[in-house]
């Protein structure tokens, strides 16, 4: 006799038969819980570290004290770049980071961070929560087993400090700088000696001349830095980063044995921080920018020249990676996207702000 017959002509079929649905049932973890976020930050770097604090903040204000994010900067735990390994392996919870740090994992995780003559901010979040972003972030996020959310996002950052002047393409040719990413991959092919640093060592590297320039983030994150200490010359356009969205990675094992409730309360406490994180780096880059002009550091754009080789280079990066079946559909999506948004937003926002602008003489 099979096991569904003896269920069904035993007087404890019926019991059993619950029993066995009950068990069917996810298996959530009962009680209050704790969960370990380690970040690339360092502690009260300005933004990104701020990020990632609201982040849990708004996580362990809707619990209740039923689930509470404990927050490690880098180095707390484990260093700047080893968060996606320390969750992925189940030795921390939650990571939060810049997931393009980690494109020797995937290199389509750069697509949630920042790409060269990529999204701006508006475009990524257009594309993430109504252009099927988000489900594209877990796929690449689940293949490591991870449940990843943007959390935070720096706006457009700028090109970057430099111990001189940049007059033409040939100026990168030798020059060591710091910059993570696809865009550190596009600089390393017009013959730039390219590092990824950690946020907390860039200002060191800079002052010790281990490195001629760096991006870091926008005139607010920068000035917090103290870059201008250094030298005195700064872009303030870069093609790497015209968004830098900021992710909340979770241990999907750990995901998945949290209550629908927290998991909900996972993903908007990441939105929430995604558009607060935003709103701050904007607030603040526009006082900080006019601080550091009074200060005599001189605000720069590169030249058409320099544009028009990061876009040649850029495309032979991309080029590199469209042979990797899920980077090309990330790519695909992403750049559909862009193009669907940025015409309304140029003929509509663009047009507007520059007529505002015109008449108001600013």
């Amino acid at each position: 006799m099979d096991r569904r017959s003896f269920l069904k002509n035993t007087a404890l079929g019926g019991t059993a038969a619950a029993a066995t649905t009950a068990l069917a049932a996810p298996a959530y973890a009962q009680g209050k819980r704790t969960l370990t976020m380690v970040t690339s930050w360092g502690r009260g770097l300005a933004g990104v570290f701020d990020a990632a604090q609201k982040f849990a903040d708004n996580v362990n204000n809707m619990s209740g004290g039923d689930l509470t994010i404990d927050v490690k900067a880098a180095g707390e735990l484990v260093g700047a770049f080893e968060v996606f390994d320390a969750v992925t392996a189940g030795q921390a919870d939650i990571y939060h980071a810049a997931d393009y740090y980690f494109i020797n994992q995937h290199p389509a995780l750069a697509f949630f961070t920042g790409v060269p003559f990529g999204m701006t901010a508006t475009e990524l979040n257009n594309w993430y929560y109504h252009g099927g972003g988000m489900e594209l972030h877990h796929e690449v996020g689940e293949i490591f087993g991870l449940k990843s959310f943007l959390a935070g996002n720096t706006g457009t950052q700028a090109g970057g400090w430099f111990a001189k002047e940049i007059t033409g393409p040939e100026d990168f040719n030798g020059l060591k700088f710091r910059m993570p990413g696809l865009g550190g991959k596009v600089l390393g092919a017009m013959g730039a000696s390219v590092q990824n640093l950690p946020g907390a060592e860039v200002y060191q590297a800079l002052a010790s001349g281990a490195i001629d320039g760096t991006e870091w983030i926008g005139p607010w994150a920068d000035e917090k830095a103290g870059f201008q200490e250094i030298t005195k010359f700064y872009y303030t356009a870069g093609m790497h980063e015209p968004a830098a969205g900021l992710s909340s990675a979770v241990n999907l094992d750990v995901f998945n044995e949290l209550t629908p409730a927290q998991q909900s309360m996972i993903e908007v406490a990441a939105g929430h921080a995604n558009i607060w994180n935003l709103s701050q780096y904007l607030n603040n880059n526009g006082a900080a920018l006019k601080r550091l002009q009074a200060g005599g550091v001189k605000v720069l754009e590169f030249p058409d020249s320099v544009w028009d080789a990061m876009f040649e280079a850029s495309k032979g990066v991309y080029a590199e990676f469209m042979g990797d079946e899920l980077f090309k559909k990330v790519n695909d999506a992403y750049f559909a996207s862009m193009d669907e948004s940025s015409g309304w937003l140029t003929q509509s926002s663009g047009a507007y702000r520059a007529q505002r602008d015109r008449i108001r003489g600013v």
